[in-house]
């Protein structure tokens, strides 16, 4: 190797990165003992930013473009480095490419149940998982906060902390939520959202930022979710005892059709127990017989017949039938009376009546003449 080869090779001419992984956020260009050459080309691809650190403090920045490094497009290392008057020399810098792209299927779960008050079932253990998107949106702000000098920083070594804000978000968003743990896979959106506000405000001082937040499920521990599916069966089932006589009737026909002494045994075994079910039921004591409703009275007697009488050129009457015998015994009323009541189309002798023959029928014939 020549003399101008080695030199040649202290000089950096083209700084670059291409990301081969899927989770780095910071890289530093490896710069060991090497000096940047004035002049030298670089490359900032899209969903880049590259950051120069001059002796610990930051310096320039470059969006994305393809830059020639020169003292008028470096002013904050120009004015650290002292150069003026346009002088140009190789200078040592530490250069970190900051990846701008989501982060995308990074994972979040509640290791332990959060407590939340239900107003159907009380107290409630919540277990929840989904995922997020993390994106940089200040690169100078996550490298002092965050990356520092870490030559390779990525998504592990920060999901860990987003993790934990998470969880520290998660149960104040479902408590204020008011919305009963039943009705919570419809308001999985709205409940992401608001976790996704809460950390981002304590993540952009950061220089990063929640871009998306899911929340995949909210499910319950194991015994309350038989205590769910329990009481979900009962109200599909409707009647319970119905529904115990279909069960056991089920359990017998799949006894039967199992051959050997087994199925026969446990049809016995179903059939001991609708025996015993029946027998239970047949020493309840028996109720006592509800009391019937009273019988309704006697309808209203028909109204009497009223008579009118002609005696001695005169009206009298009304009368009813009790009072006729009366007018008969007192010689008001003979057979020869006129008598009238509604329905008869003219006054007739009591004796053409056959309504009022029995009244008569009850006096002594007159006495013979005497001799």
């Amino acid at each position: 190797m020549g003399f101008f080869d080695k030199v040649r090779g202290e000089f950096i001419d083209i700084i670059e990165w291409t990301d081969d992984s899927r989770d780095t956020i910071v890289w530093r260009f490896p710069r060991y003992e090497n000096e940047i050459k004035m002049g030298a080309k670089l490359t900032v691809r899209e969903s880049q930013v590259a950051v120069f650190v001059n002796e610990g403090q930051v310096a320039d920045a470059f969006p994305p473009g393809m830059y020639t490094l020169q003292t008028q497009n470096m002013p904050v290392l120009s004015t650290i480095k002292g150069w003026k008057h346009g002088f140009n020399s190789p200078f040592k810098a530490e250069v970190y490419f900051v990846n701008t792209r989501q982060f995308t299927d990074l994972k979040w779960g509640t290791q332990n149940p959060v407590i939340v008050r239900d107003p159907e079932f009380g107290m409630v253990r919540l277990r929840a998982f989904g995922g997020y998107a993390l994106r940089v949106i200040e690169p100078v702000s996550l490298l002092r906060e965050l990356a520092g000098t870490d030559p390779a920083f990525r998504t592990e070594e920060v999901s860990d902390h987003i993790r934990q804000m998470i969880i520290g978000k998660l149960g104040p968003a479902l408590a204020s939520s008011g919305v009963p743990m039943l009705d919570l896979v419809t308001h999985q959106e709205q409940i992401g959202d608001r976790v996704a506000v809460a950390l981002n405000v304590e993540l952009r001082p950061l220089g990063i930022e929640i871009s998306r937040f899911i929340v995949e499920n909210v499910s319950v521990p194991p015994e309350v979710e038989a205590m769910i599916d329990k009481r979900t069966q009962m109200g599909i089932a409707g009647n319970l005892d119905q529904y115990a006589q279909f069960q056991a009737a089920n359990a017998m026909e799949q006894a039967a059709q199992n051959d050997g002494g087994a199925g026969a045994g446990m049809g016995m075994g179903m059939g001991m127990a609708l025996g015993q079910q029946a027998a239970a039921a047949a020493q309840q004591p028996p109720q006592a017989p509800q009391p019937q409703a009273a019988p309704a009275g006697p309808p209203p007697l028909p109204p009497q017949e009223q008579w009118y009488l002609g005696a001695n050129g005169q009206q009298l009457g009304p009368f009813d039938f009790a009072a006729l015998g009366q007018q008969v015994a007192n010689g008001t009323l003979t057979p020869d009376t006129l008598v009238w009541k509604q329905g008869m189309p003219e006054w007739a002798a009591a004796r053409q009546v056959p309504a009022l023959g029995s009244l008569f029928g009850q006096l002594p014939p007159p006495l013979p003449p005497q001799a």
